[in-house]
């Protein structure tokens, strides 16, 4: 089976755990770190929902659990270098500046950076916009993102 680009981007951040000694075997990691190169291969691939070794199904159930993984931040890459992605719903992101409103100190670098992406030009935040969406019955308009919502609301 051929690897899509998210599978190979899933098996190099895995093998660069591997080289990073941040890989670990077993279930939680308890197993300790992982040393063989073949093991780190077959761990990769097994997280990118490619093994063939496994069914279909079993693959495709292991790409979303890694991407799912991915999303909360909590790979063995980003709990070292202590990076979750941004955006994460409800979990921690890493820092205030980031974006992240679960961070235990504010900066004031971040409030800056939060003001400045907050508000455009015409002061609308996203919350706002997502408020006048729902009283016009925009539909998909919680999936959107602000410059969606200005567009759907014709709004610049």
């Amino acid at each position: 089976m051929a690897e899509s680009a998210r599978q190979k981007r899933i098996t190099g951040r895995v093998m660069h755990e591997f080289k990073h000694g941040e890989l670990k075997s077993g279930p939680g990691g308890k197993g300790g770190p992982v040393k063989s190169g073949k093991q780190a291969i077959a761990i990769a691939l097994e997280e990118a929902g490619d093994s063939k070794y496994e069914s279909e199904g079993r693959n495709k159930r292991n790409l979303r659990r890694t991407e799912k993984k991915e999303a909360e931040g909590k790979t063995g890459q980003q709990e070292r270098e202590g990076k979750s992605r941004v955006g994460g719903s409800g979990k921690r992101e890493s820092t205030r500046s980031m974006g992240g409103k679960d961070a235990r100190k504010t900066t004031a670098r971040g409030e800056k950076a939060a003001r400045a992406r907050a508000h455009s030009a015409d002061g609308h935040t996203r919350d706002e916009l997502y408020a006048q969406a729902q009283r016009q019955h925009i539909a998909g308009r919680s999936k959107m993102t602000k410059r969606q919502l200005e567009n759907a609301l014709g709004v610049h």
